[in-house]
């Protein structure tokens, strides 16, 4: 598309470099300092590439060379990219956990596209907490801007098996436990699991988020499933490094994309690919941003209406990110879905969503199926209410074992998770395949930062019985790439005395995912007196991040964002003379 040129005074660089004051004249002379010649930037849009490329982040390592292409683009469209690095939150490494630190990233998004001279901005990222991280932070600044995905790895491969990052690691880990392969299959593993730079090719959080991204409609068309090593993927750097000069001149700021309509797209879409449950905390989050109210029961509401269609793992069974690329990928998907969307919305490639997805095709209906053939005919995910979870809870149904999807059981309690790791083989405990497994103090504030400690681990003795799935309660989240019977997100959670802080061993639990129920079988008054017995432990962090997290941090059913930045209010653009 072709868009008028903006006026070199009509771009917002120009409060920094196109005045007669003695700050626009440092503005540029620092510039030389750069080695930049007047005619590279003078008069152009500015383009800031937040890279959260890291050493130590596997999902992100090829970022640093994508960068390049990006630039490519912005330069081959007229305008001046600058690269800017930014916090890397990689899954593999970071600890407690990096939801933790998502708040932060987004922070540091937000001041750092305020407060320098720039028109518009390319967000790199794409392990589960940088996609959200970027565009909250983006959001709350509104510059024109493009999203590029990290993208998946390359497929595993074992002994003639085609692997999954976490999904399979998972699989075999509870084989190793049950005894069923030893050290020498084990030390294989670690090597065929994940081949390449990217993030994990399942449709864990990363490209359930990623594929949320193209849905809101901040990816060029296609971005979200291109194996993060293929040339395409280099291609698609470039092509959006065109894209948001173009963004630019034409006017088109974040908020233009990011509207109630492009967030009930987005979760249609993570419904019916069977996506991550993180997703539900994270656009709830970026909605808050973009100042639309999203809430669990959107959630559920659409879920009754969208079928899953992309039989991806986990929740699917037999394909994985590579597959659905090559089957049409996410245009291919929203495809079969028309009727469930807003097309009329705009993104950054096109006018309106209706026209990106015209010659939209899939080439595979095993991998992307159709209406009448879907892998489950609800979305994926649903969401729970009762007396444990008042403020809501969410469950993976399609990923779990269809005889727990109703079911009452006692409960094993555990107050934390190195205590469940320590004690969850212990024979006193008396866990059988009916037990119903509690962890707390694992939520936001408990966690600490929530932590993916919600699928929690089956006892060995159950293991070696052929037991692969139980029902699982915490106030924690799991990782996309995850399965089983799991509630996750119990809200409010137990370190502020959510009921969850209530339930005690042996107590009676139901779970139905049909009436949408999860209820502990006391009584009120039983509830009332526990309560009154309960006292609340001491704050996790008494100083620096952790305490400023641990008295912003909002709970699972509003997004995990933190209070003083998700309330409506304006921010100024600085001052830069």
């Amino acid at each position: 598309m072709n868009a008028p040129r903006k006026r070199p005074e009509e771009l917002r660089s120009h409060q920094w470099y196109g005045t007669d004051g003695l700050r626009s004249f440092s503005h540029r002379a620092r510039t030389r300092q750069l080695g930049y010649l007047p005619e590279e930037h003078l008069g152009k849009p500015v383009v800031a590439i937040l890279n959260t490329w890291s050493d130590i982040n596997p999902c992100h390592v090829h970022l640093r060379d994508r960068a390049q292409a990006v630039k490519r683009g912005v330069w081959q469209a007229g305008g001046f990219p600058l690269e800017f690095p930014v916090a890397t939150l990689s899954e593999t490494f970071q600890k407690p956990t990096p939801m933790l630190y998502r708040n932060l990233l987004a922070m540091e998004t937000e001041e750092l596209l305020r407060s320098y001279p720039v028109d518009g901005a390319v967000l790199m990222g794409g392990c589960d907490k940088s996609t959200p991280a970027l565009l909250m932070g983006a959001a709350s600044v509104d510059l024109p801007t493009v999203f590029v995905p990290a993208g998946p790895m390359l497929p595993g491969h074992w002994r003639g098996e085609v692997l999954g990052s976490g999904t399979d690691m998972w699989k075999y880990w509870d084989d190793k436990r049950a005894g069923l392969i030893g050290d020498c299959e084990m030390a294989e593993l670690e090597s065929g699991l994940a081949r390449s730079p990217g993030h994990c090719m399942t449709m864990g959080t990363a490209s359930t988020l990623t594929a949320a991204a193209e849905a809101l409609g901040v990816t060029v068309p296609g971005a979200s499933s291109i194996p993060a090593v293929d040339s395409g993927h280099d291609r698609m750097a470039a092509r959006s490094g065109m894209r948001i000069v173009e963004q630019v001149h034409k006017g088109r700021r974040l908020s233009a994309l990011l509207t109630r309509e492009a967030f009930e797209d987005a979760v249609t879409t993570v419904l019916g690919l069977g996506g991550s449950t993180n997703a539900v905390i994270h656009l709830i989050a970026m909605a808050g941003r973009a100042g639309v109210r999203l809430t669990l029961d959107d959630f559920d509401r659409i879920a009754r209406t969208v079928p899953v269609l992309a039989d991806v793992r986990p929740g699917g069974q037999r394909y994985l990110m590579e597959d659905f690329h090559f089957a049409g990928g996410l245009p291919g998907f929203l495809s079969r879905i028309t009727d469930l969307l807003h097309l009329d919305r705009p993104t950054v490639s096109y006018d309106t969503l209706r026209e990106q997805l015209t010659g939209a095709q899939v080439h595979n209906d095993d991998v992307i199926r159709t209406r009448d053939n879907p892998v489950a005919s609800e979305g994926g995910v649903a969401v729970l209410r009762g007396n444990l979870c008042p403020d809501g809870a969410v469950i993976k149904h399609i990923a779990a074992e269809p005889r727990l999807l109703r079911h009452t059981g006692p409960a094993v309690v555990f107050d934390d998770y190195r205590t469940m790791q320590r004690t969850i083989n212990d024979p006193s405990l008396g866990i059988t395949a009916d037990s119903v497994l509690v962890l707390r103090n694992a939520g936001p504030k408990g966690g600490p930062g929530m932590p993916e400690y919600g699928m929690l681990p089956i006892p060995d003795h159950l293991l070696k019985q052929g037991v692969r799935d139980m029902v699982r309660i915490s106030d924690a989240r799991m990782s996309g790439t995850s399965y089983g019977a799991c509630v996750l997100h119990v809200a409010p959670e137990s370190y502020i005395g959510g009921p969850l802080a209530l339930v005690r061993t042996g107590d009676l639990i139901t779970l139905d995912v049909d009436a949408r129920s999860l209820h502990l079988h006391v009584d009120d008054a039983e509830l009332d007196r526990r309560r009154a017995a309960w006292t609340a432990p001491p704050a996790r962090y008494e100083r620096g991040y952790g305490a400023l997290y641990n008295e912003q941090i909002t709970q699972a059913d509003t997004g995990c964002d933190f209070a003083f930045l998700a309330r409506p209010g304006t921010v100024p653009d600085p001052y830069a003379g």
